[in-house]
């Protein structure tokens, strides 16, 4: 009350005095809009911090799916399961690399492309990388070798393999098994097991091979991590392919896993001792020179395989491997077959316990021949495979 009658109305928000009703309804009116849209700001801004932060959730996932497709890709093209074709297709690809290098005729283009598809069409290896008779050569080496070798212990007669146009980078798998095959086939015990592989098989053969092992049940997991399909493709293989085709022609065979290192600086003496027991069990007679009537054995690490043909123990009692490898050419396995060699050439096939030093090895060592019913029981038991582990 003014005092002359004029009435006042106090606004209940902010105590601000109005002299007249409109004028505070007014002004009430503006008090509460403008709560209501601090308000409907507050949770506009909540809706858009929620949004961005879906965004940025949707964005990261995005992107981890992305870096995983890509990985898979990845690995996909490494071990040869990206549909880019096979021994084929890379064969013919790097003979058009090397004819547009001017480094091969288009007149050699066209033969070794006849010759190749005649061999494929007959599921037989050309045989061009192919090198014999290295045994044999290093027998004769060791009988007149005086230095410092104490004892040697050699594998059957086999043929060194090594990869071509057609398998570079991813045959090494198969190459060992040409190797390994190569021995069997010398040898009249496993005939009838391989009465229908007199011939060395090519590498797309030995590939549908394993499909037929697979079809039989042999290593379904195994089969499943190729979608049952190797034919066609770059697909590395190891230990478990060969395995599981070695037993499926009825050929008695084990898989030794050498899990871990031991021995010092990561090394695995217990392989080579391994080696030396399977090579020695023959009677040795007191020989420096031990031509021995063991196949070779099938080398696995990551990323590569080897074949071992012997061991060497030094005067000092050091062991010392004796491998084939895929990836040395035929010029320098040849060397090898020189009757007057130094032994210069040895340092191809020689590795110490130093040498070997992968956090695991597998091999797969050949040990006679299964009879049908033992062989129904190893593709039983091939199904819940599991290596023998070496403490």
């Amino acid at each position: 009350d003014t005092g002359n009658d004029e009435q006042l109305y106090e606004c209940p928000m902010c105590s601000l005095t109005c002299t007249n009703i409109q004028i505070l309804e007014e002004h009430v009116d503006l008090h509460l809009e403008e709560q209501s849209f601090s308000e409907g700001g507050n949770l506009r801004d909540l809706e858009l911090a929620q949004w961005l932060q879906t965004e940025e959730d949707n964005r990261q996932r995005s992107e981890e799916e992305k870096r995983e497709k890509e990985e898979f890709k990845k690995l996909q093209r490494q071990y040869g399961l990206d549909n880019s074709g096979g021994y084929k297709q890379q064969f013919l690809k790097n003979m058009e690399r090397e004819v547009d290098k001017g480094r091969m005729q288009p007149f050699e283009y066209h033969k070794r492309k006849a010759d190749m598809m005649e061999c494929l069409a007959f599921g037989i290896d050309d045989g061009k990388t192919k090198t014999s008779g290295v045994i044999e050569a290093l027998c004769k080496y060791y009988q007149n070798e005086n230095k410092d070798v104490r004892h040697v212990w050699l594998s059957t007669e086999v043929d060194h393999f090594h990869s071509s146009l057609g398998d570079r980078g991813w045959g090494c798998g198969y190459r060992n098994f040409q190797m390994l095959l190569s021995s069997l086939l010398r040898n009249s015990l496993y005939n009838d097991c391989l009465k229908d592989t007199t011939l060395i098989p090519s590498i797309p053969k030995i590939q549908s091979m394993i499909e037929d092992a697979w079809r039989e049940g042999f290593d379904p997991h195994g089969a499943s991590h190729f979608n049952n399909r190797l034919h066609g493709s770059k697909a590395w293989i190891g230990a478990c392919e060969i395995y599981s085709l070695l037993t499926s022609l009825r050929i008695k065979c084990q898989i030794i896993d050498f899990h871990k290192p031991t021995g010092p600086v990561g090394t695995h003496p217990h392989l080579f001792e391994w080696v030396l027991r399977y090579y020695s069990t023959d009677d040795e007679g007191g020989a420096k020179v031990l031509c021995t009537s063991k196949p070779p054995i099938y080398l696995q690490h990551q990323g590569h395989s080897r074949t071992i043909v012997g061991i060497e123990e030094k005067k000092n009692k050091t062991l010392c491997l004796l491998l084939f490898d895929p990836g040395c050419p035929s010029q320098e396995m040849q060397k090898l077959l020189k009757q007057n060699s130094d032994g210069t050439s040895l340092k191809l096939l020689r590795k110490f316990v130093g040498s070997l030093k992968e956090k695991q090895y597998q091999i797969v060592a050949v040990d006679g021949v299964l009879s049908l019913e033992e062989k129904a029981a190893c593709c039983r038991a091939s199904q819940v495979l599991t290596s023998e582990k070496i403490p």
